[in-house]
Formats: C-alpha cells, sequence, structure tokens
C-alpha cells in the first residue's frame, strides 16, 4: 500500500485529558506547549526530569509516580507516549488504536497514528511544519524550514509589503549599540512594516539600508526646529507622521529608556492621543563592555554595577550625579556619553577617594566595524583620550573588571 502524506489538522485541547507516557527528556520538551493549550495534564511514570517534577509541584500536570498500565488511556484525546520501555510503548499505542485516541510515539513514528511538527510562533501565528515521506520525515530538516519561516515573519522578508498588517502610530525601537544584528526580532519587523522612520545617528545605521524605498528615512539630527527645542521638534514630527494615518518607526540606539529621552516621546504622543508600542533594546552600557571583554560584573570582583551619564560635568550645577558616593563604591561604573568630560569625572573621583591607579577603559564605536578599546587608569585617562584622539560614541568602564579578561590586544 503506497504511504500518504499526514493530514494536518490543530487540536484545541483546551480542558481536554492528554496523557503523556514517561517523564524524560522528550515529556520535558513536549509539555510546555500542551499547558500553554490549556490541556488537563496527566504523566504516567515512575520517574521524571527535575522540569517535570517541577511542573507537577506547581499544580501544571498530576503525575502518578508508576509505570504504565492498560487502561490509563481512557478517555484520553491526544496521548504522548515517550516511555525507556519498548513493550510498554507498544502495548500503550494499540490501546491508543482501540479507543481511537490521536498518538504521538517518540520511538517509532511509523506505528504512531498522529506525528508532532516542528512548531514557531510569530505575532499571534504558529507555524506548524511537517515533512512528507520522500523526505524521510528527517526533523532536521523540518526545524530548518520552521525556522526560516518564523524568522522571515519575524522580520518582516517573508511576506510581501503590500500584504503586511500595518498599524498607524508609533513604534518607540531600541535599535542597540550598533551593530544591526543585536536589534531585537520584534524591532526589525516593525521597522520593515513601517512607513516612515525618524532614526537618531546612534542608531543602528545599516538597517536603514534595508527599508524598501517607498519607507520616508528622517534623520532627527536634522529636523528643522526653529523657535522649538529639538527634542520639541522631533515629538511633533512623530506626532504629524503619525496623524497622517502612517505607521511610524522611532529608532533610537541602545535601549529607548536609558539615557535617550524615550519617556519624553511617550509622553508626548500620549498627549496628543497617539498609541505608542514601546519596544526595548539592547543597552550599549553592558553590550559594549561585552563586546570588548569586558564583564561589568565579575564573581569575587564586582558585585554591582553603575550606570550614569558623562555629558554634564561633576561641577556642573545642573548635575544630577552623586559623584562622591560613586567614588566609595567598590563595584564596576559605566559612564555614557562622557568622552569630552572624563578628565574632570576622574579628577572627582579620585578627590573623593577612588584609587588613581583604578583602571579605566574607554570602548569607542562599540559592536560596529571600528570598534577600538582604549585603556587607561583615573590617573592618566584625561591625557590617554587626548593621545589616543578617542570619539564619541565611546563608552567608558571603570573598575577593576577592566582587568579580568585577556589582556586587550595592542
Amino acid at each position: 500500500m503506497a504511504e500518504h502524506p499526514a493530514y494536518p489538522v490543530g487540536l484545541r485541547l483546551s480542558g481536554r485529558r492528554v496523557v503523556v507516557l514517561g517523564g524524560g527528556t522528550v515529556a520535558q520538551r513536549r509539555l510546555p506547549a500542551l499547558i500553554a493549550a490549556g490541556a488537563d495534564i496527566t504523566v504516567v511514570s515512575p520517574e521524571a526530569t527535575p522540569s517535570v517534577e517541577a511542573m507537577a509541584e506547581a499544580g501544571e500536570i498530576t503525575w502518578e509516580r508508576r509505570a504504565y498500565a492498560d487502561g490509563d488511556l481512557a478517555e484520553a484525546w491526544y496521548a504522548l507516549i515517550a516511555t525507556s520501555d519498548p513493550d510498554a510503548n507498544t502495548r500503550a499505542s494499540a490501546e491508543a488504536e482501540r479507543h481511537r485516541v490521536w498518538c504521538v510515539r517518540s520511538d517509532d513514528a511509523d506505528q504512531a497514528t498522529a506525528w508532532t511538527p516542528a512548531t514557531g510562533h510569530s505575532e499571534g501565528v504558529t507555524v506548524a511544519v511537517l515533512t512528507t515521506h520522500a523526505r524521510g520525515r528527517d526533523p532536521r530538516h523540518t526545524a530548518a524550514i520552521r525556522d526560516a519561516v518564523v524568522a522571515g515573519l519575524r522580520d518582516g522578508t517573508l511576506v510581501a509589503p503590500h500584504h503586511r498588517t500595518r498599524t498607524a502610530g508609533v513604534a518607540l525601537v531600541g535599535g542597540g549599540p550598533g551593530d544591526p544584528d543585536l536589534i531585537t526580532v520584534r524591532g526589525r519587523r516593525l521597522l520593515a512594516e513601517a512607513d516612515v522612520v525618524i532614526a537618531d545617528r546612534l542608531g543602528p545605521r545599516d538597517l536603514l539600508a534595508e527599508l524598501p524605498p517607498h519607507v520616508e528615512v528622517i534623520d532627527a539630527a536634522k529636523i528643522p526646529y526653529g523657535r522649538y527645542m529639538a527634542q520639541e521638534a522631533i515629538n511633533n514630527a512623530l506626532i504629524e507622521h503619525a496623524k497622517q494615518g502612517k505607521a511610524v518607526v522611532r529608532l533610537k540606539g541602545g535601549d529607548p529608556f536609558v539615557f535617550g529621552r524615550g519617556m519624553e516621546e511617550v509622553q508626548a504622543l500620549a498627549d496628543a492621543g497617539i498609541p505608542c508600542t514601546v519596544v526595548p533594546g539592547i543597552s550599549s552600557s553592558i553590550s559594549v563592555p561585552g563586546a570588548a571583554g569586558i564583564p561589568v560584573t565579575h564573581r569575587g570582583v564586582a558585585h554591582e554595577f553603575t550606570v550614569v551619564s558623562g555629558h554634564v560635568a561633576p561641577d556642573d550645577e545642573r548635575s544630577l550625579v552623586d559623584w562622591p558616593s560613586l567614588a566609595r563604591l567598590t563595584g564596576t561604573l559605566v559612564i555614557l556619553m562622557g568622552v569630552d568630560k572624563i578628565g574632570k569625572i576622574a579628577e572627582t573621583l579620585v578627590a573623593h577617594g577612588k584609587p588613581p591607579t583604578t583602571p579605566v577603559a574607554l570602548v569607542q564605536e562599540g559592536t560596529t566595524a571600528a570598534q577600538r578599546r582604549v585603556d587607561a587608569t583615573l590617573a592618566t585617562v584625561a591625557e590617554t583620550v587626548r593621545s589616543q584622539d578617542v570619539k564619541p560614541p565611546a563608552v567608558i568602564v571603570v573598575g577593576e573588571v577592566v582587568r579580568v579578561g585577556p589582556e586587550p590586544a595592542a
């Protein structure tokens, strides 16, 4: 008899009895999706992995600590057979056949009445992939197809532009530290759906080249603002384009709420009645030191790290930073936007008790092809910045963690 392909269908298992035979790694992998589906799950197994045991302790499943017995599949709608006992698996499979229970077998797919597809999710869409018998039902092949489809849905490249789901309003997207691969998948997808992108200078510029020709890209630094402050002008541009029914992305470097004035834009949009979605980004305060081989915390070296803005000098009356307190901390100090003020900052830290020999690293253009790291101490950092011509943007790390990793390349 010729082999026929499986008929794909989605099972609605909410409140319905599901039996899982076996408490090993196969069950551990499959149970979360069954729990998410709202199934009434009974696991039958003498032993279970710690993760499966934790699910039972949390009340997400019922665990019967024994071997399979005939009758366990009674009243079940779906069964997963995954024990290490081939005879028990065969008997359970026969019971499922007798009771017309859809049954998956981890040890012998050909003897099962159902197969588990490779699944993935993206914004309310479930992708389930089953390969045909011609491909031998190779799980690596199905997983690769699944991954490709999900990736295309997430970054917006799979769906044709005129079929994309566009939502008028503003998405405040953190673009990460600079490397275009470090934006979140949600951020990349929203960029692909945008009509207008208002971008910061420090945003991941390479992403803009990927946008379709119809997308209007606006450099935030070049918005005319006349009598308005620059931030007010950006707020007004966001509101103006959103009110025209356009999908607007405000692309910012790092995370929108870490020295990015993100909340100012959210508040302005809220006052104008414009819906706003905030998409967090990877902050340069952690990612840039990491890219340069510097952990902001390390066991036995630093149990805390503090991130501060250095755009205002310590002796400026506008400064909100308690520099004397920072000087007394034993952990890591990460300074953003502080290249031109680092001399005064170092002087202040030393004046309030920080040892002059405290190591300092400056990481310029972190995570990009132009990244470079320059090392110094609090005593030498001002002169080092001048002699090495360190320019913004650069993340400055102060503390013993600078010396934890391998020696930086010369």
